[in-house]
């Protein structure tokens, strides 16, 4: 009998009560996986989703980390330290180039070799962390990248895998803000957090969407995780070995941070300030292993960027430019020859002024796509009886202001989408905003009158229903489109790439999609068709120019005479409305059944010719 009772207790109030949960957490958020996935799949339609993509292509394919996908600014940046380390190099080798040895040639040459045109180019853009992440994944699931289904949309399944990956990230994600509600607050605070948390329909595109943005929110939650054991060590009076220890891991978790997304420095501000504010006696030491810690995991990597561009970021270094008035739209990133003489002082204020006023009246009462973020808010007029809820919410507020500041500093007008980019660094704190906006939800509902008690369920159904609207709306029909198109056609991308050599440069304006659906080395459109192009073009031959709506369907006054596009405004309407190729420009031939919706320019008829491997 007692055997019986221990089973019971078990299964209902003990280990076993948690491990049911756990798995019908789990089942829950495989089951609206599946559902989402059915009905809501897109394949991919951020630029940076897709470098990330092929980044961790190409290192899975052991070919290091380098990139098809070339943007001017990068290889101006390239170029430029190119000439300086080898201005330095020269200068320890014989004045007389005929007195150099076989091994001073071949050193003199590697010198250079990361910054030549008509290969896979150096990545100097995004940081290592999550590429090889995926990486690992192609690795363990190499998987046949062509789009095949003749009339009808399917799906690309290395895409596939990636938003399955991203899916169980999901998952830790969950689990993580899970723990920790009820590691702070309590059980029913902890399930509604996580119910909260699976039906917000915004982090559910992003995980289909493909980007680094979960896992850097799992980072986010596991350097509060670490925050909450150093500030219990401390009341605890534990020594001083543990607390290095956990300031160590403190550390990591903040410099992987960096190395999945540059913007996650800024989070060190609120780190620091909560270290030296709530660890008594052992703040210093806290605060100089993290900060070693830290600096000894990210340093490697800022000195491999500045060792290839000048900048311990690399290109990411100038994204705060865009959108400028020195560097209006997409300028910037296409420049060849930059001046960066002509930046203003007040460039970057009148960006922040701008962007914030986007971002505070818009972006933040929305955060993570859910108004359970209007409790967090009201909330932080509601003291907590428990200090470490006090000091992680003030942290989370020093947080939100900080990363409101890099929103609106980073924010690209090439960027489509902008609730679901990798400009959207607000989303990272919404398991926090979630968390306290629900136990601000319980504090109200504990205080109400005695006869609210009877209809207590009602209250949590209803919020439940509420915050999970936007999820069950999307789940309706008629389902989205699967094809992000316009400008991505992935079918024609590989078809169009088929056509070339994998040792052959093109010339796009979607030069990311044809790096990782048609695995060919492409350039981003420089700004314009004259001498930026005969640049390139001198320096390796552009073999072909695919250019698609994202340049075609522009306004032919605001864009294509006074716009980004000016510079190929006559050619591209010359090519539109004339249909013949301006005189003097290399490539001559154009494939007719992609005219007028997209352009496909080569130095030959190569759809007549059998297709490269």
């Amino acid at each position: 009998m007692s055997g019986i009772q221990e089973w019971i207790y078990h299964w209902t109030e003990g280990a076993g009560n948690r491990s049911l949960k756990f798995v019908l957490l789990l089942l829950s958020v495989v089951g609206l996986a599946a559902v989402y996935d059915v009905r809501v799949w897109r394949n991919f339609e951020q630029p940076d989703t897709m470098e990330l993509a092929q980044l961790g292509r190409n290192l899975a394919r052991g070919e290091g980390y380098v990139t098809r996908s070339i943007h001017p600014l990068c290889v101006y940046l390239l170029q430029k330290q190119a000439v300086v380390q080898a201005e330095a190099a020269r200068r320890k080798l014989p004045a007389d180039e005929s007195q150099w040895t076989a091994e001073q040639r071949q050193a003199f040459e590697a010198v250079l070799a990361p910054a030549r045109l008509g290969g896979p180019m150096p990545e100097v853009r995004h940081p290592p962390v999550y590429p090889a992440l995926l990486a690992g994944l192609m690795k363990l699931w190499p998987l046949d990248e062509v789009i095949s289904g003749e009339g009808r949309p399917t799906r690309h399944l290395p895409e596939l895998a990636i938003v399955l990956l991203n899916q169980a990230l999901f998952f830790v994600l969950v689990w993580l803000a899970y723990t920790l509600a009820r590691r702070l607050l309590d059980e029913n605070v902890a399930w509604l957090t996580a119910v909260v948390l699976m039906g917000t329909e915004l982090l559910w595109r992003f995980s289909m969407s493909g980007g680094s943005t979960l896992l850097v929110m799992v980072w986010v939650l596991a350097l509060v995780w670490c925050l909450v054991w150093m500030e219990r060590g401390a009341e605890e009076f534990c020594g001083g070995w543990r607390m290095a220890g956990l300031a160590a891991l403190t550390g990591l978790v903040l410099g992987a941070g960096v190395l999945t997304r540059y913007a996650f420095a800024w989070l060190a501000a609120p780190v620091v300030v909560f270290l030296v504010a709530h660890l008594g006696v052992r703040r210093w030491l806290a605060l100089g292993v993290t900060l070693l810690v830290a600096a000894a995991v990210v340093a490697p990597w800022l000195w491999r960027n500045y060792q290839l561009t000048g900048a311990f970021f690399g290109a990411a270094s100038y994204v705060v430019y865009e959108g400028t008035p020195s560097f209006p739209a997409t300028t910037l990133p296409r420049s060849l020859q930059p001046d960066f003489t002509h930046v203003e002082a007040l460039d970057l204020p009148l960006k922040l002024v701008q962007g914030l006023r986007q971002v505070v009246p818009q972006d933040m009462p929305q955060m993570g796509g859910t108004w359970v973020s209007a409790f967090f808010l009201v909330g932080l007029l509601v003291p907590f009886r428990r200090p470490v809820l006090s000091r992680l919410r003030l942290f989370t507020l020093l947080s939100l202001l900080f990363l409101a500041a890099v929103q609106a500093l980073i924010a690209s007008p090439r960027t489509t989408g902008r609730e679901v980019s990798p400009e959207n660094v607000l989303v990272w704190l919404t398991p926090l905003v979630v968390m306290f906006g629900v136990a601000l939800f319980y504090t109200v509902l504990d205080q109400a009158r005695a006869a609210v008690w009877e209809a207590r369920p009602l209250f949590v159904g209803g919020f439940i229903l509420i915050a999970v609207a936007p999820l069950v709306v999307k789940l309706l029909p008629p389902r989205s489109p699967m094809m992000a198109y316009p400008p991505y056609a992935p079918r024609v991308i590989q078809a169009v790439s088929a056509w070339m050599q994998p040792e052959e440069l093109m010339m796009s304006d979607i030069p990311w999609a044809v790096a990782w659906y048609g695995q060919r080395t492409c350039c981003w459109l420089p700004l314009n068709s004259e001498a930026d192009f005969q640049a390139i073009h001198r320096q390796h031959p552009v073999k072909a120019l695919y250019l698609t709506p994202q340049t075609l369907d522009n306004r032919f006054l605001t864009q294509w005479v006074q716009g980004e596009n000016q510079g190929w405004g006559m050619f591209i309407a010359q090519c539109l409305l004339r249909q013949e190729v301006p005189t003097g420009f290399p490539l001559k031939h154009a494939y007719a059944d992609l005219f007028p919706e997209q352009l496909f320019l080569t130095d030959r008829e190569r759809w007549k010719a059998p297709a490269a491997p």
